[in-house]
């Protein structure tokens, strides 16, 4: 049962009424509403009348701007049943043009320049990247249905004309994704992948390793996934209130082969795969896998519960080198920039507590537990700074003194952001407080199993990356934020969709819009169209406030 309702003429009227028209010339926020792109663009400047896509229109591109012309006529395929050509040559009537264009250098990598008269299309943009996002802003002008994957009868599909001058605010735009506590099939994170697409977000955050399960095929240690993947049973009901274990196995990992193809997926689409593995806590499941890698040397299962617990990495050199072991293998399957280390959560109770752990605190010359965790974290900067690659934790990674090139991800509130940005370090906002989406959405009965809390979709929208406290100097260390979706309590795709959407769009619209430009009133006008496209999208989704009343939620 998916949870999807109509489009509310209702609203639209209300937003019509009266003298709606007048208030609409002293509020330049507001966007035509025929064009209801999400994220809203920097520049919007409608025109008059449309432009008609037919069976026989052209899609002109030039050999740089091929790949991305390939993917438009593909994603416009299944709902007009047109298979359109693509081809060298000049924009002339009837055809929609993608191309280079050195001359918009101003724009950015990410950045493009689109034009819609009732006679063509062109789509410009200095990189290919933003080739690609001026794409999706087209698909956007088009009625909703020109999402749906299957043919679409009668519909005229008309688009606007419009120039829209636009350009991301922030490099990082970002989503995580949990696959440990609820295994995600390949096929749902390819599909959650074209999701960040149509979003114009450009980082896909995998959470590969924690103590529930361990995701990632590792071929030096095949027990990590032949153990550490498989849980015997799953906790019922919530952590605070249990109701004992389903008794049901739960599983599953990514083959080598897999991530390769969703790294290349993810790429073809301008997102960056960002890999995490855990160290040195939410360790449970690799040690359940190597029993010599913890500090008591038990034999644990993988840990069937949620929260935190207090088993956690021996800090020895063998453990060391086997992270450093993974890690080697982590790199030949993602080429990105960043590689994600946790570094959260790590209770050091076992450490304080052994003879071992101790002695080596001592040996290393160390003042504490603290420092034991940042000694690891700079070994892995090292290790991956010699590599060519950056290492980024969460804010945890402060304690105890932050690595030399290490990026901090502030989950903790912005403040460890704060300090670690007026340190010099790069920063990506990921605060509990606004972008964690295993939060509830409302305080209203019926919502579907979540963590706990209240995190509506207002204030994720009222997020702001960059604290008043930073400089204009410092604030340049702020990369971009990023939406968090931990999975304790999704046990479903559709479950998943329904908590990240549409407060997924809010955060999209933060990363990408300027501060100045954004407006909750508009955004919400333009999410009841975007409504249409998640369900042209067969999405399941959360309906924004003062949609139709609700019946109640239900994963699938």
């Amino acid at each position: 049962m998916r949870q999807l309702l109509p489009h509310s003429i209702r609203n639209t009227m209300r937003n019509m009424r009266g003298y709606h028209w007048l208030l609409c010339m002293f509020l330049p926020l507001t966007v035509n509403a025929d064009i209801s792109i999400l994220p809203r663009p920097v520049s919007v400047q409608p025109g008059e009348g449309t432009f008609t896509l037919k069976a026989d229109t052209r899609v002109i591109a030039d050999n740089a701007a091929q790949k991305t012309a390939q993917m438009f006529t593909s994603w416009m395929a299944p709902s007009t049943g047109y298979t359109l050509s693509v081809a060298a040559g000049k924009g002339a009537e009837n055809t929609i043009q993608f191309a280079l264009d050195p001359s918009l250098a101003r724009l950015g990598d990410e950045g493009y320049l689109l034009e819609v008269t009732p006679k063509r299309v062109s789509i410009r943009a200095p990189k290919e990247a933003g080739l690609f996002y001026g794409a999706q802003s087209l698909r956007q002008i088009f009625p909703p249905a020109i999402f749906a994957s299957t043919l679409q009868k009668d519909v005229a599909w008309s688009a606007p004309a419009v120039k829209i001058e636009d350009q991301p605010r922030f490099r990082w735009r970002g989503a995580m994704l949990d696959v440990c506590r609820h295994f995600a099939p390949k096929e749902f994170v390819l599909r959650f992948i074209d999701l960040l697409a149509v979003h114009k977000f450009n980082t896909f955050h995998w959470h590969l390793t924690d103590d529930q399960g361990w995701r990632i095929e590792i071929r030096k240690y095949p027990r990590l996934t032949e153990v550490g993947a498989w849980r015997r049973h799953t906790r019922l009901g919530h952590e605070r209130n249990p109701k004992g274990f389903d008794r049901k196995p739960h599983g599953g990992f990514y083959t080598q082969n897999d991530i390769r193809e969703v790294v290349e997926y993810a790429r073809q689409r301008h997102i960056t795969v960002v890999p995490e593995i855990e160290m040195p806590g939410h360790a449970q499941a690799a040690i359940a896998a190597y029993p010599e890698l913890g500090v008591t040397g038990e034999q644990l299962e993988v840990w069937p519960r949620w929260g935190v617990n207090a088993n956690i990495f021996n800090p020895s050199e063998k453990t060391i080198l086997f992270l450093q072991d993974v890690l080697t293998e982590v790199l030949t399957l993602f080429p990105g920039p960043f590689v994600h280390i946790g570094g959260d959560e790590a209770i050091k109770d076992q450490w304080k507590a052994s003879a071992e752990v101790q002695a080596r605190i001592k040996e290393l010359g160390l003042k504490d537990e603290h420092e034991m965790q940042s000694y690891i974290v700079r070994r892995m900067d090292k290790f991956l700074a010699d590599r060519g690659r950056r290492l980024i934790g969460w804010d945890e990674i402060l304690e105890g003194g932050l690595a030399p090139g290490a990026t901090v991800m502030s989950w903790r509130g912005v403040e460890g952001g704060i300090t670690a940005a007026k340190a010099g370090h790069d920063v990506v906002m990921a605060p509990t407080t606004h972008v964690y989406l295993d939060y509830a959405q409302s305080q209203e009965p019926g919502e579907l199993p979540n963590i706990g809390g209240n995190l509506p979709l207002e204030k994720v929208y009222s997020f702001e990356p960059v604290p008043a406290a930073l400089t204009a100097d410092e604030a340049r260390h702020v990369l971009g934020a990023q939406g968090n979706i931990w999975t304790e309590y999704m046990q479903s795709p559709g479950h998943v969709e329904y908590m990240a959407f549409p407060r997924l769009t809010a955060i999209s619209e933060v990363t990408w819009t300027p501060a100045a430009k954004r407006n909750y009133e508009d955004f919400l006008k333009r999410m009841r169209v975007h409504e249409g496209r998640y369900r042209a999208l067969d999405l399941n989704f959360r309906p924004v406030p003062d949609a139709p009343p609700a019946a109640p939620p239900a994963a699938r």
